[in-house]
């Protein structure tokens, strides 16, 4: 037990100084190749604290060389640009000015919920006050807001999901309170489907925002009895 307790603690100490070797940007963001890197030492550092039998270096020498090569590596993406594209990817812009990106969204396997998510979490509920979002490559969104006038200042509305990815919301339909067909008659008007739709929301006034996925996001009216309920 008391082998398993030291082993234990220098297992931990030896984690901590390696992690503080790679760099302090470890222990923030991190990239594709350097997270896997953290979790391999992870894994390997558990090898000698579960086992008494095991050697200490079995456990050891992993993580100085885990350790190493993310230096080693680092320096190089610094150095080189293919190397840093292959190892982080790049930057994509997941809401441009014609709305959301679906090209781009496949690219990065995500879907219109887990944008709305990301969106809010940056601090920004009405997605059509967004003129640009960009996923960055450790997974970050970066928001550049629309132009406002400061004179006139915007009232604030909670955007209700309607349609996503083609597939209406049926709760915040009848929340919102409109109908299937009404807000697919104030789709075509735009010569869309509501299958050619991404994203869809309405405001408590009745503005009806359309990203498709193909061509511009566009705004709309739409009657609607249940602004009070959301």
């Amino acid at each position: 037990m008391l082998v398993v307790f030291i082993k234990s603690l220098a297992v931990f100490f030896l984690v901590l100084i390696a992690v503080r070797f790679m760099g302090k940007r470890q222990l923030g963001e991190m990239q594709p190749f350097e997270l896997v890197i953290m979790l391999v030492i992870a894994e390997v550092a558990c090898i000698p604290m579960n086992d008494p039998y095991i050697p200490f270096y079995y456990g050891v020498i992993p993580i100085v060389t885990l350790a190493v090569t993310q230096v080693i590596v680092s320096f190089i993406a610094r150095k080189s640009v293919i190397v840093r594209r292959l190892l982080s990817g790049r930057a994509l812009i997941a809401i441009d000015a014609d709305g959301i990106n679906y090209e781009n969204m496949k690219k990065m396997n995500l879907n219109v919920n887990d944008l709305i998510e990301a969106v809010r979490s940056a601090g920004y509920v009405d997605i059509s006050q967004i003129k640009y979002a960009i996923i960055e490559t450790n997974g970050k969104l970066c928001v550049v807001e629309k132009e406002n006038d400061p004179m006139q200042p915007a009232q604030a509305y909670l955007p209700l999901p309607l349609i996503i990815d083609g597939k209406f919301s049926s709760d915040n339909v009848k929340l919102a309170g409109t109908t299937e067909p009404a807000l697919t008659k104030a789709i075509r008007k735009n010569s869309l489907s509501v299958r050619e739709v991404l994203y869809a929301d309405i405001r408590q006034d009745g503005t009806l925002y359309v990203s498709p996925k193909k061509g511009k996001c566009f705004t709309g009216k739409l009657s609607i009895t249940g602004g009070g309920n959301w």
